[in-house]
Parts: C-alpha cells; structure tokens; sequence
C-alpha cells in the first residue's frame, strides 16, 4: 500500500518525556481505516526495526483510564523505539476491535463480576477480533521485512508471521499493574497467554 503523508511532529508525555516522530499516513489498507505509523529514533541504522503494533485505546491512550494498561505501555513503547530505531504502529481497533462503545458496554458488565473477556462473549463478541493484515500491509509500505516486535501479545507475533513479516525477535513490555487492572492483566494472561508476569503485582 503506497504511503499517503509523512509529517514530523513533536511529542511530549505527560511527566515531561519528549521526542520526534515521523508521522506516516497510507493509502489503501486492507480494512480502510485510518492506522498511523510512528517512524522513531535513527530507523535507518537499525539492523532490525523494534515495532510495536498499539491498538488505539481512548480510555487509556488519552484519558489514563486505570482500568487498563494501554497508556503506560504507549509512553514506554515510544522511548524504547526511540532508544533503538523502528516504529510504533497506532492501529485504530478500540477495545480489542470491538469499538470504543462495547468496550465501555464491557466495563459494565466487569464492573458486575465478569472478566474482560468474559464481557465480551456476552455481548457477542469474540474474545479478541483484531486482525493484523493492514500492519502487515504498513511494514511493507515502509520497506519493513525484518522486525523485533515489542508485545506480551502471542497473537501479534503469530499473525504477523503467517502474513509473511520476519519476526525476528519478541520482546516484552514491562509490567504496568496497579490494584485498578490487575484482574483485568490476570484475565489477558488466563485467556489469550500474554506473558505478563505478574509476581511484582502480589
């Protein structure tokens, strides 16, 4: 897929970090929405880019929604790429491609007992509906074949591989648990195996 637009855009965290980004913008991906690509530190030099593929996350990503820990890995996501070279892929699949609405309908149903996932089935959702073709799509535009992808996600790794993409290596996010999500972390390591490990947590 051809890229659309690239932009340079400053960035600053909430507690003060700040870097550049390379904002790039496609044309013609596979599920016709709008993901962003975030070209970080010397790209260039890297023997194999560090990527990580972030879902868009309103609660987390802009509000700080404890509930989750989307936000926290979004700001060490971004100093890692940084640090090393790559990409930070901002794909827009809400609440684990259900939408921003029935995630929020999900959090009510947590908030009577169930798990996240739980949640989900109950609304008649699979327990995770995101598909990886248009980031796939994105690393080929970018000229991308080899990466070192930044997830605790399995699912990440396993579909990007079978999309053709070189998946040379899979390094974890830290842990970001707090007493607000760490039913919901359990939940992502009981269901989908994240390798999270939760010890600092108990």
């Amino acid at each position: 897929m051809p890229v659309r637009t690239r932009v340079t855009v400053p960035l600053e965290f909430p507690d003060g970090y700040r870097t550049t980004a390379e904002v790039v913008t496609f044309t013609g991906l596979s599920d016709g929405k709008e993901h962003l690509a975030l070209a970080l530190g010397d790209v260039a030099k890297a023997e194999s880019p560090l990527v990580r593929l972030h879902s868009e996350c309103m609660t987390g990503d802009v509000f700080g929604s404890q509930r989750c820990d989307c936000g926290p890995q979004l700001r060490e996501a971004v100093e890692r790429i940084t640090e090393t070279g790559g990409y930070l892929l901002y794909l827009r699949q809400e609440g684990r491609g259900i939408g921003l609405y029935a995630k929020l309908d999900a959090y009510a149903l947590q908030d009577l007992g169930m798990d996240t996932y739980e949640a989900n089935r109950a609304l008649g959702h699979a327990d995770d509906e995101r598909d990886y073709t248009a980031a796939a799509q994105m690393l080929e535009s970018l000229g991308v074949e080899s990466v070192d992808l930044l997830t605790n996600n399995p699912d990440k790794s396993r579909q990007l591989r079978e999309l053709g993409v070189d998946v040379r290596a899979v390094r974890p996010t830290g842990v970001h648990a707090s007493p607000a999500n760490v039913r919901y972390l359990q939940a992502k390591v009981a269901h989908t195996q994240h390798t999270i490990d939760l010890a600092p947590a108990s």
